[in-house]
């Protein structure tokens, strides 16, 4: 690669799901996140570096241009894109990586199916303030929206909420807080994310890069 890139990825299941990718791409990661304190992470090519940041910060990045590309779950995107308006961000793949939903979720002994068909106002605790918002309205159901950033699971277990909205993958958090999947929002996963003025810039290897992960995709399927 001739022009350098900078390719955003967080910590965590994220930077672990996309190394095979990157190693059907040709790429390996030098550095160990876990072992090293380096933020900055070199590769086997001299053109490609990785930047990691929080989950929550990859959009901004590559948006604001602190990196070219970046991966990202669809839940962190739709709030971030809620946020800036029309974020402007190329999404060119999904990556199929780090799946999971996006639910509501409820105390075992309170009866959301019948709130809901009775009217009632709902307490909800979520990180994902938009995705919340615009499901309930669409469903009709007022509720009460409390912002939280983490132990969603708390919530209903302290009276704080009647119900949680979050990311939901094996279901045994919630079993093990005595709390139900009471609705499923929508199917999560991880994206590719572009910046359009680099896309522009360095068409070439972002475009080379983007094949190798489609293709590493479709291989995997397969």
């Amino acid at each position: 690669m001739s022009e350098g890139l900078t390719l955003a990825l967080s910590k965590g299941r994220i930077f672990d799901e996309t190394l095979p990718l990157l190693k059907a791409a040709g790429v390996e990661v030098l550095d160990d996140p876990e072992s090293s304190r380096k933020l900055i992470l070199d590769t086997n090519r001299p053109g490609l570096r990785v930047v990691l940041v929080r989950a929550s910060d990859v959009p901004t990045y590559v948006q604001f241009g602190g990196a070219d590309l970046g991966v990202a779950g669809l839940d962190i995107l739709l709030e971030h894109g809620s946020e800036w308006g029309s974020s402007g961000l190329y999404q060119p793949l999904d990556l199929r990586i780090a799946r999971c939903r996006m639910s509501v979720a409820a105390r075992e002994d309170f009866d959301y199916a019948s709130a809901v068909r009775q009217g009632s106002r709902i307490r909800v605790a979520t990180k994902y303030l938009s995705v919340a918002r615009q499901h309930f309205a669409d469903k009709g159901v007022h509720v009460d929206l409390i912002k939280l950033y983490g132990s969603m699971e708390l919530a209903p277990l302290t009276g704080l909420a009647d119900a949680i909205v979050d990311l939901v993958s094996s279901g045994n958090t919630l079993r093990a807080n005595q709390l139900v999947e009471v609705e499923q929002i929508m199917p999560i996963s991880s994206r590719l994310v572009v910046n359009p003025a680099a896309l522009k810039l360095k068409r070439e290897p972002i475009r080379a890069l983007v094949d190798a992960f489609a293709s590493a995709i479709s291989s995997k399927e397969e």
